[in-house]
């Protein structure tokens, strides 16, 4: 707007510059004498003007002549594209300004202007290769995606810009929600540029969604051979994508196979819980309890987790309490002071039927870090030293409206899973998942009270019914309920 108005004052200023130069040569009265082969020649100021410019005019059309005399002299020399390149010279002038134009327009957001500027670069230079690219993007910019999608198709033709042709496609595709048709076109542009690190990233994306795990892998593969990855994050995302494999093995009922890759993705990264429970089963399913039994204290010793707990419970599902806390204790040694390792060591107590132990076990966490688990089995523990009813429901009063503790929950966008899984449902973030309580996660139970009668029982069936033994909570961060109905630790398997 300002510019405009700025070339609007400068025409003004001009046009009253020359007007007022004309009347002062015309006032003055002088003029010029020109002598001439015995010839005298009296121009007045204005004529003299006139003469000038006829002048200029004439030097500017000989100059044009003799360009095309040289042209025609190179055309007559055998250099036959001469005389085209003469002629074809203002056209490329006004077609690369076109183009130009067309590139300030996409840069400034200006989609309409940017489509007309690039349908004039087509006219005057005829080079698709160039042309096609900014009609794409104009056309994106100015929100016609179908004259987009044809353009797009158009670079598919050649060689130099079948790759963004690909690409602008697989984008479209995406931003549709065809996920499938996206996956086969990100194949195809990673096929043309595997270096890509924009394609990689979304083709990777696309195979964790369709659950490919060896294309998804092959591709984290080249990002580690360019560069594009350090060594420690690949190890960790190959690993969860192993993890995958080995679950899909297990699908099919193919246990040698699953053995093998669930052991490979343990061996990849021996810190990630499901891996290292996955490589537990299938040494167990071969016969080798002290191979898993090795490979879950590892894991234990790095990240405690309800689920290595029944793992480890799985090696000898048949023994007695007292025999799994004895076992057990070598499992608790790996990371003793850990809370995990604490609430572990006192539902084993419990299911034992050792309340005392138990509560010494269990310490002070109960108040420290008040938890659904840690505080039922505080009411276990109480129900099974013989303590009051109003005590009991108490404790699981508390328990109800607690935090529920660590849970797997993603790093990005905090949304919580009930299970592990590589990308996370919310967000779509790959390997994001982590143990870990989220922040405000104490979440009432609805109508919690009016359950107590059915977790704690009446104080009328308490006196007609014998005093029920009570067996241990589940390591696995299971409701609070059912962790007092369920069976005891040491039957667990």
């Amino acid at each position: 707007m300002i510019w405009s108005f700025v070339k609007i004052v400068l025409f003004v200023a001009v046009v009253a510059g020359l007007t007022l130069g004309a009347g002062y040569l015309a006032e003055t009265g002088s003029g010029i004498r020109i002598s001439l082969a015995n010839m005298e020649y009296n121009l007045r100021p204005v004529p003299m003007v006139i003469a000038v410019l006829v002048l200029i005019l004439v030097l500017w059309l000989l100059l044009k002549i003799v360009g095309l005399i040289v042209a025609v002299m190179r055309f007559l020399n055998g250099d036959e594209t001469a005389l085209s390149r003469y002629f074809d010279r203002n056209r490329e002038r006004k077609g690369f300004q076109a183009l130009a134009d067309g590139l300030m327009a996409i840069a400034s957001g200006e989609g309409r202007v940017a489509l007309s500027q690039a349908a004039k670069a087509e006219k005057y230079l005829g080079r698709p290769e160039l042309t096609n690219l900014i009609a794409a993007q104009a056309a994106e910019l100015a929100g016609d995606t179908k004259r987009a999608t044809e353009v797009y198709k158009r670079l598919l033709s050649d060689d130099r810009t079948r790759f963004v042709g690909v690409r602008g496609l697989m984008k479209q595709r995406l931003a549709e929600g065809d996920t499938e048709t996206a996956l086969k076109l990100a194949e195809k542009a990673f096929s043309l540029k595997p270096k890509h690190q924009d394609v990689q990233d979304t083709l990777l994306q696309l195979q964790a969604e369709k659950g490919d795990w060896k294309g998804a892998r092959n591709v984290l593969g080249a990002k580690l051979k360019q560069g594009l990855l350090p060594r420690d994050v690949f190890k960790r995302r190959d690993a969860v994508l192993a993890l995958q494999e080995a679950k899909e093995v297990f699908s099919d009922d193919a246990p040698i196979e699953a053995r093998e890759a669930a052991i490979a993705a343990n061996r990849l990264s021996p810190d990630l819980i499901p891996a290292a429970v996955l490589a537990a089963r299938g040494y167990i399913q071969s016969g080798k309890p002290k191979y898993a039994a090795r490979v879950l204290k590892k894991a234990w010793e790095a990240q405690p987790h309800p689920d290595l707990a029944a793992a480890f419970a799985s090696i000898a599902p048949d023994e007695s309490p007292a025999a799994r806390l004895k076992r057990f204790d070598t499992l608790l040694s790996a990371n003793p002071g850990h809370e995990e390792s604490k609430l572990l060591r006192a539902e084993l107590q419990i299911g034992a039927e050792d309340f005392p132990a138990a509560r010494r076990a269990l310490g002070e966490l109960a108040e420290t870090h008040p938890t659904s688990r840690s505080l039922t089995v505080m009411a276990a523990i109480a129900r099974g030293e013989g303590a009051d009813d109003a005590v009991v429901r108490g404790w699981l009063t508390r328990a109800l409206t607690a935090s529920r503790g660590p849970q797997w929950m993603c790093e990005k966008c905090h949304n919580v899973h009930a299970d592990w899984a590589p990308t996370c449902d919310n967000c779509g973030g790959f390997d994001t998942l982590v143990w870990r309580e989220p922040p405000h996660s104490a979440t009432p139970m609805p109508n919690g009270a009016d359950m107590l009668p059915l977790i704690v029982g009446s104080a009328a069936a308490a006196e007609q019914e014998p005093a029920m033994d009570l067996p241990a909570g589940r390591p696995a961060g299971e409701p609070e309920e059912a962790i007092i109905l369920d069976e005891e630790v040491g039957q667990r398997s």
